[in-house]
């Protein structure tokens, strides 16, 4: 049986990847901090959900142990990540806000990737591991800075497994995604709004989860196989510098 490992798999980007991935034929195991979940969207489906922190290492350990048990891992997908609690300009950002976005956003990612890197090269059958990271992890927003300098990390945690993985068959991608409608944006929703109405967005429209969601299918099911270490920029035009 082919284990596909999701974490942030409540909120939208990992629960949809999470449905996509065990309609393809993958046993999904998700993590996520909630204690009680509504996992209706998931009946009929091979799905195992574990409550856990990606900050804490006994829940990564736990995780991947759960996930071993039921079969090989095959395709590792890292999607939880969350925005500082307090946006601040940087020159009032807090050490503890940023320590509290960078050991979920990228120590959690990091160590949960080594986790399941060496758990995937013991198995011998290669793999896909596929990190979602943001536009933010090239784009400057000055009111959080803890969060994009996490994300320009997920970027060069995506390089450096790439690189480390490659001769063991296994392939590591990243996902930017841009404005995405999400709880993490929910709160947000009138600024994006009126800037997406204004012409940031070249397509004229939100992001879903869902279109998110096909491009992780994607990166797991061999479509992209020759390729790794590549950024896929999801922002419905938005990165295009135009005069």
């Amino acid at each position: 049986m082919s284990i596909a490992i999701v974490t942030g798999v409540l909120g939208g980007i990992g629960k949809e990847s999470a449905l996509h991935l065990c309609r393809r034929g993958f046993a999904v195991v998700g993590m996520d901090v909630a204690e009680a979940a509504d996992l209706s969207d998931f009946a009929g489906l091979d799905f195992t959900y574990i409550r856990g922190d990606l900050a804490d290492a006994a829940s990564r350990a736990q995780l991947v142990d759960i996930a071993a048990a039921r079969g090989d891992i095959a395709v590792l997908v890292n999607v939880a990540g969350v925005a500082p609690k307090v946006r601040r300009d940087i020159l009032e950002m807090t050490e503890e806000s940023y320590d509290f976005v960078m050991g979920i956003n990228t120590k959690g990612t990091l160590f949960l990737t080594q986790l399941v890197a060496n758990k995937m090269i013991t198995q011998g059958k290669g793999g896909s591991i596929v990190n979602i990271s943001s536009c933010s992890a090239y784009t400057s927003s000055t009111s959080r800075g803890e969060y994009c300098i996490s994300k320009a990390g997920v970027s060069m945690i995506t390089k450096l497994f790439a690189d480390r993985l490659a001769t063991e068959g296994i392939t590591v991608n990243e996902i930017c995604p841009g404005i995405i409608a999400t709880g993490m944006t929910a709160t947000v929703k009138d600024k994006y709004d009126k800037l997406i109405a204004e012409g940031l967005v070249p397509l004229g429209r939100w992001g879903q989860p869902d279109d998110i969601a096909k491009a992780v299918v994607a990166l797991c099911d061999g479509t992209f196989g020759y390729t790794t270490g590549q950024s896929f920029i999801l922002d419905g035009g938005m990165h295009i510098r135009k005069l």
